[in-house]
């Protein structure tokens, strides 16, 4: 990998690129064939059919580019992802792979996704883990480049975007993670041999370090707070006490008689 400005879609098609790709297929597997509804909408990355598992009767895969349109027939349409041509309220299920790094504007991609969803609709989210050694390695790269050049592991594109700020952008926008976890532990290393000699850190990595998988994969339900009446507290009822009051009767004699039935 030594061009400095290498692009997501050229990455993919290197070892550690196909090994991302792997495990995000198995989890997309896993997830989305679970979820039901009616439309379904996959934002970007069609080197990923997420929702080739999914069972919904229309589902869709939009992109930013019109080239992409022509060049995959997996392709519906091109649109901006902080625009999307739905109404609010119609899509049961919405992915995004990698979707919010590769945008200019996520922020409001998501924001329009919360839009478009329906409410307990479902929002599924992967994305690159600063805070991992592939992270590490991107961080170091980008600094050694400004002392006279050298070569990027992850792609020069787009922003990473931690799992902790992602989370934070998530409850502002009333979506709750309904399940999330971490993979791709092994190093950052760009040959086939090296990663497949490191594979036993898949399963350490996520017994010992699990937030520290260079990729990361979460579910988000969109919740809708109902307006519930509040009923104002109901004081209990004023009640006279029960006292003897003295009264005269027809002899001229004083009785006791009680208050209720005077």
């Amino acid at each position: 990998m030594s061009d400095q400005i290498i692009g997501m879609h050229d990455w993919l098609a290197t070892p550690p690129g196909q090994y991302l790709l792997a495990w995000e297929r198995a989890q997309m597997a896993l997830t989305v064939a679970n979820l039901f509804g009616y439309h379904a909408l996959q934002l970007g990355l069609p080197e990923l059919d997420a929702l080739e598992a999914n069972r919904m009767p229309h589902r869709w895969l939009a992109t930013q580019s019109e080239a992409e349109v022509a060049l995959s027939p997996r392709v519906a349409f091109a649109t901006h992802f902080f625009a999307l041509p739905f109404p609010a309220n119609s899509l049961d299920l919405v992915v995004l792979p990698h979707t919010l790094e590769l945008t200019a504007d996520p922020h409001g991609a998501l924001r329009e996704v919360a839009r478009v969803l329906m409410p307990e609709g479902r929002v599924v989210i992967c994305g690159l883990n600063p805070l991992s050694l592939w992270g590490f390695r991107q961080r170091r790269a980008r600094w050694l480049n400004r002392l006279g050049g050298h070569s990027l592991f992850l792609p020069n594109e787009g922003e990473f975007i931690g799992y902790l700020r992602l989370r934070d952008w998530l409850r502002l926008l009333d979506l709750e993670i309904e399940d999330g976890h971490f993979g791709c532990y092994r190093p950052a290393f760009s040959s086939q041999a090296m990663l497949h000699r490191f594979n036993w850190m898949d399963k350490a990595g996520a017994r010992w370090w699990p937030i520290l998988g260079s990729a990361y994969f979460l579910v988000a339900i969109k919740r809708v707070r109902s307006m519930m009446p509040i009923n104002p507290i109901r004081k209990p009822a004023l009640r006279l006490p029960v006292a003897p009051v003295p009264v005269a009767n027809s002899a001229g004699k004083i009785r006791a008689r009680d208050q209720k039935d005077a």
